[in-house]
């Protein structure tokens, strides 16, 4: 038997930690892996390595001396600087040399002050240490934080726009939005989105290209006018920013003179960073470029709690006679559609926090409000409970099944959090001064090695608002639950550029790209219009940047005009005789009232409605033009990002606008002889054109006791 070709494969391998220090005070572990493959053609090996963060078989540091510095740094910096060597953080002056780098040293040391005075427990930056000891040896063994704790389904309500249940709590929360503050988390840059700027500065949607920040100070302003009282209800807006949103968040405001809102009644609450920690110990960690530089780190949204404690924020709105604050998402501009009918929840449940969440199915990946029980002290707690968590916590303890659909609704009976969360002034000023607003916090290193002794990079201790539950005592506990509505009406989060949003939608995810947050603003108004009985078609999918989305009709309506679903009833009054082809754009702006009885509309129509004393009524009022459509951009083309992001740019071929006016105190009717510019008188048999037979098909489905109805009924009527 010839041996020629014959392979014996014998791997071997070894694992070799050297330590090197490389001059530097943060020791590292350099890992080599050797193996070895033998044949009888001969033998080869490989050799790979890779660097990691330890304090594993770090020598004993030589003793730091201070004292030579004592001219340098001024005696609080020198206080703070004994501490932190106390504490075990002499690496972060083993650098120093007396007479050298003075410069460097004074801002090492501001620095260092700086993270000492922003942490808000009593120790400062020792407390963060010291907790970022405690949570990494809880990681470091492996303990699971739900252990001895049973989930159920929390307390809470599931509704449905257009339905009497929702119209009930909507009702009941329409008094409390004039007794609302608003609280905007907008700490972070539009980079993750291919986009340079802040986020809040993009646009909600390509038709009126009106940014977020504008939409909800605008959104806060109706509120104001339509259910305050005029010249004492001026309802606030806190904004938490970072160092990276800070001067451009401002810059925005004043630039725009704070899109009408008085600037008084604006909070800005700048966000500062943490320490990053590069080993088990706690250890501080240093930019390895620049000793003199401390690697630093956000801290998560949970510190908006803090701010609003330590700026004087929730306690100056309690005093002022608010009741509730809602904090909500920098690109979500869905998330006050259903803020009335939140409230009304709030009140009737007696809730000290009120998650808005959406029916999620079970196992996907959305965290999940729970109520959890300690199985030994009753201790009760509603919290977030990641979706990786849930189900083997439910199989471990509820069912072997784990998370799985309720029959009768086909979602998890666990509803999906969206951090939107609404709390009661009253308890949370009591809770911030208790707790100076800080939040439980959790570490999640990324290990290089098995046993979890070294760091692949540094680290740094987290806080999530949503966690807010955890600080809780007594029968507050017990006070907190949700307001379930569907995510369409509620929740299109704008967070991902185009590549990753294309992938999600392939993995069957929400995409959740600019594209994407634009389609779903017209398709929830859409949607709220077909609620009162208006017999609006979907329109046609179409694919920019590898994403399909519906792509019309183009409904916007101004907050002024409408803000609460509720309000649309009295706007479009007509009902089944309000008819919108799925390729038109409507767009309502300005702050006047507006009732819609009859319209029938198959291309673009602007109605400004005016002031707020302006009253106009439209009756047989028939648009047709070639109207609006997306025309798909050239990558290379000259555009701005926001228009990249999307993929195409609106290409306004025909228009109607109306401008309505005040007319003596009393209702202006438009529309009877109107004739011109697109404007066409109404002809006996329309309904025939084939244009409209999609509307006569719902009206023949309705005349039989279909689903939708006319004259302001609450059918949801979709035409497709």
């Amino acid at each position: 038997m010839s041996g020629e070709g014959l392979l014996i494969d014998c791997w071997v391998i070894f694992e070799a930690r050297i330590s090197i220090s490389l001059g530097s005070s943060t020791p590292y572990t350099h890992l080599f892996w050797l193996g070895i493959s033998f044949s009888t053609a001969g033998s080869f090996f490989f050799l790979s390595s890779s660097f990691a963060y330890s304090s594993s078989e770090t020598p004993a540091p030589a003793p730091v001396k201070l004292k030579p510095f004592a001219k340098t740094i001024s005696k609080d910096e020198m206080a703070l600087a004994k501490k932190l060597v106390d504490d075990g953080q002499g690496h972060l002056f083993a650098h120093w040399k007396a007479g050298k780098e003075s410069k460097k040293i004074k801002a090492q040391m501001a620095a260092l002050m700086q993270l000492h005075k922003s942490y808000p427990l009593e120790e400062g930056l020792l407390s963060y240490t010291k907790n970022a000891r405690d949570l990494l040896a809880v990681s470091k063994a492996g303990k699971n934080p739900l252990e001895g704790w049973i989930p159920s389904v929390p307390q809470g309500e599931s509704l449905t726009v257009g339905t009497p249940e929702y119209d009930e709590f909507e009702s009941a929360g329409l008094p409390l939005l004039s007794k609302t503050g608003f609280v905007l988390v907008a700490g972070g840059l539009g980079e993750r989105l291919g986009y340079k700027g802040i986020k809040v500065e993009l646009p909600t949607e390509s038709c009126t290209e009106i940014c977020y920040l504008q939409y909800y100070i605008e959104t806060i302003i109706a509120i104001q006018e339509k259910y305050g009282t005029v010249g004492k209800t001026h309802l606030p807006l806190a904004i938490m920013v970072s160092d990276d949103t800070y001067e451009k968040t401002n810059t925005l405001l004043k630039k725009n003179k704070y899109f009408g809102m008085d600037k008084k009644y604006v909070t800005i609450m700048k966000q500062e960073k943490v320490a990053a920690i590069s080993s088990n110990d706690g250890k501080i960690a240093q930019d390895e470029a620049d000793k003199y530089k401390i690697e630093c780190k956000p801290h998560g949204h949970g510190d908006v709690h803090s701010l609003m404690h330590s700026s004087g924020t929730a306690a100056r709105w309690l005093n002022a006679g608010l009741e509730y604050c809602v904090f909500f998402q920098d690109t979500n501009g869905l998330g006050f559609h259903t803020l009335a009918a939140s409230l009304g929840v709030s009140s009737k449940l007696n809730l000290v926090m009120n998650s808005l969440a959406i029916p999620r199915k079970a196992k996907q990946a959305v965290g999940a409000v729970c109520q959890l029980t300690n199985s030994e002290t009753k201790e009760e707690r509603t919290i977030n409970v990641e979706y990786n968590q849930l189900d083997p916590l439910l199989r471990a303890t509820v069912s072997a099944d784990g998370d799985v659909n309720d029959p009768k609704t086909n979602f998890s009976p666990y509803p999906g959090n969206i951090n939107q969360l609404l709390f009661s002034l009253k308890e949370y000023v009591e809770n911030l001064k208790e707790t100076s607003g800080v939040m439980a916090e959790f570490v999640n290193p990324k290990y290089a090695d098995p046993a979890k002794t070294i760091f692949k990079k540094p680290t740094r201790l987290e806080c999530m608002m949503q966690d807010y539950p955890m600080v809780l005592k007594g029968e507050d506990t017990k006070r907190v639950g949700f307001t379930s509505v569907a995510a369409d009406m509620c929740f299109s989060p704008v967070k991902n550029d185009v590549i990753s949003g294309a992938q999600a939608q392939a993995s069957g995810t929400h995409p959740a790209v600019a594209f994407s947050g634009e389609s779903d603003h017209y398709n929830a108004v859409a949607k709220i219009v077909r609620s009162v009985g208006c017999k609006v078609q979907v329109g046609e999918k179409k694919t920019f940047n590898g994403v399909t989305m519906i792509a019309g009709p183009k409904i916007v309506v101004s907050p002024g005009v409408c803000c609460q679903p509720g309000e649309y009833k009295s706007t479009f009054a007509g009902g089944g005789n309000v008819m919108i082809t799925g390729g038109s754009v409507l767009i309502l702006k300005g702050k006047g009232k507006v009732t819609i009885n009859s319209l029938k509309l198959d291309g673009a129509l602007i109605i400004d409605t005016g002031g707020l004393k302006s009253e106009t009524v439209f009756d047989n009022l028939v648009v047709e033009n070639k109207g609006w459509t997306e025309k798909a951009v050239v990558e290379a083309a000259n555009n701005p990002e926001w228009v990249k992001m999307r993929g195409f740019v609106m290409e306004k071929s025909e228009t109607v606008e109306i401008i309505c006016s005040h007319h003596a105190g009393k209702p202006y009717k438009w529309g009877e002889g109107s004739v011109g510019g697109g404007v066409v008188e109404p002809k006996e048999g329309e309904e025939e054109d084939p244009k409209w037979a999609w509307a006569k098909e719902v009206k023949e489905e309705e005349a039989a006791g279909g689903e939708g109805g006319g004259g302001g009924g609450g059918g949801c009527c979709v035409i497709s």
